[in-house]
């Protein structure tokens, strides 16, 4: 829970704004206090996107259906205004960590809190289906570890059973890594779908692993369809529950009752003695507003408002489990694992030319190869560290850029969160580009600065500009990165996660095609 910024609103309709719960495309979530001092949280629609008919039919779709849901496993719907902007929705307050920050801080559940889980989610599911209302995006981050049990959250896809699935862009609703092969390939929503989503979900609970693996959007999601779902090291009966779940045909998937015949569970989650740590990890509520020192007071209509994502990255479409880039490479890394552990640890460790501050221009420290293929769209190996929640990137060069902001014989290469993720402590990202001539080598490319993807909004996409922001800084020499037209063909782009200069590992690797044309 953060502070709320300069530009937050103080109340939204009757409701006080305490603090932020979190950020999305959609909108912000504020902690609110009725006039009666009852807490709920309020989700705000951006200010931006309230143009947009899609947007706001979305969240119109998602107040109506929590409002229709009346479930144990819900936050109820309080209030709303949904006839001027500023467009809101206040649920009940649930106190406690979602199923990712759980496993993500305390690790894997055990196998007997896995099936109390499974059991407990289950029923949740019988109790939304029985609405006639399937969730459609059921994973680790929409799963609150509340006091009373598992809350369902976030119903902004759910839609009728009778519905199709794809939004309007013609992009599957859900998360790659959650989402149900028949959504992939056929358009089919139904019950079973999130049936799927919950053994995805559990699995993560069980191995703390994202359940198809790593990569960009279209890979996972190729996986979840064609391959199966990691339960390495999982205790052979939970492994078989997971896997019974995950079925890549819907109809042999079991239903939600025979899932909690299956668990035969004799107590509670809310009984489990590892899930009551769970719940004490939930985050003090403020008695009063928290606002940054010195911050002025705005009117109700100033919403926070982030600049929408560049429109220049298509995002991976997915078709049949295959995935396609449409001139320009965009991907989303869905690993649901931390990214800030692992590496080298530390500020640099030995060897670290900068033991006392943050890193500047990382170096090659040995054997290093990482080359993209474009026939492969993929790149020889895979990254050494998997990178934080919701990782997105994306490159544009000047010859691919519908808009014509982007020069020709340059390249923009992004990065940021998805979502917001308050609190955490800096994570360095130094980018690294490869020349067609470096490929297959093991000859280390040219760098970016590094800097804190956690630093400001880490929803805005970070810009850099190839060959201006990159250089060759091995040895104490400066020497500027040769323009896309020297070398044409396949170009390797590495996001590195960098603790010192010396120290820093990939956690993901992709590439662009590059012309001879210039400027």
């Amino acid at each position: 829970m953060d502070a709320l910024r300069a530009q937050d609103p103080l109340r939204i309709g009757d409701y006080v704004l305490l603090a932020r719960i979190g950020a999305g495309g959609m909108g912000v979530v504020y902690l609110g206090r009725s006039p009666g001092g009852r807490l709920v949280a309020v989700k705000v629609v951006r200010e931006e996107i309230t143009g947009h008919p899609e947007a706001l039919a979305r969240f119109r779709r998602e107040a109506a259906t929590v409002g229709a849901v009346r479930s144990a496993y819900t936050a109820n719907l309080i209030d709303a205004g949904l006839d001027a902007a500023p467009y809101w929705i206040a649920t009940e307050y649930v106190a406690g960590p979602t199923l990712a920050r759980a496993v993500r801080e305390r690790g894997p559940f055990p196998v007997v809190t896995c099936r109390r889980l499974v059991a407990a989610m289950a029923e949740g599911l019988a109790s939304v289906h029985a609405y006639g209302v399937t969730h459609r995006d059921l994973k680790p981050q929409n799963v609150l570890l509340g006091s009373q049990g598992p809350q369902l959250i976030d119903f902004g896809i759910a839609r009728g059973v009778e519905q199709t699935a794809l939004t309007q862009d013609g992009q599957a609703p859900g998360t790659p890594g959650f989402t149900a092969p028949e959504v992939l390939t056929r358009n089919e929503v139904g019950a079973a779908a999130d049936v799927f989503a919950l053994g995805a979900t559990v699995a993560y609970a069980a191995t703390g692993r994202a359940p198809f693996g790593g990569g960009d959007a279209a890979a996972v999601s190729y996986r979840a369809v064609h391959e199966e779902i990691d339960t390495a090291g999982v205790e052979p009966g939970l492994a078989a529950l997971i896997r019974a779940c995950v079925e890549k045909d819907p109809a042999r998937r079991p239903g939600p009752a025979e899932l909690i015949r299956w668990c035969a569970v004799d107590t509670a989650l809310v009984d489990d003695p590892a899930y009551h740590p769970l719940v004490a990890m939930a985050e003090v509520v403020p008695d009063t507003p928290q606002r940054p020192p010195n911050a002025p007071a705005l009117a109700i209509h100033d919403l926070p408002t982030q600049g929408p994502p560049p429109s220049r990255p298509n995002p991976w479409l997915v078709a049949a489990g295959v995935g396609a880039v449409v001139g320009i490479a965009v991907a989303t890394a869905v690993w649901l694992l931390p990214g800030n552990g692992g590496g080298d640890g530390g500020n640099g460790g030995e060897g670290g030319d900068k033991p006392d501050g943050p890193p500047g221009y990382i170096q090659d420290i040995g054997t290093y190869r990482h080359a993209w293929n474009g026939l492969r769209e993929s790149c020889n190996l895979p990254g050494e560290e998997q990178p934080p929640l919701q990782f997105q990137y994306a490159v544009t060069t000047g010859e691919n850029d519908p808009s014509g902001e982007i020069p020709l014989g340059k390249a923009e290469i992004g990065y940021r969160l998805k979502y917001e993720e308050p609190n955490l402590p800096p994570y360095y990202v130094s980018v690294e580009v490869k020349p067609p001539h470096l490929l297959d080598t093991d000859e280390f490319g040219y760098v970016s600065k590094a800097a804190d993807l956690y630093e400001g909004d880490e929803t805005q996409w970070k810009n850099l500009v190839y060959p201006d922001d990159f250089s060759d800084r091995a040895g104490g020499k400066v020497r500027p990165a040769p323009p896309l037209a020297d070398d044409p063909g396949e170009w390797t782009v590495v996001y590195h996660h960098a603790t010192s200069d010396k120290n820093h590992r990939s956690v993901v690797c992709h590439g662009f095609m590059a012309d001879t044309v210039s400027e």
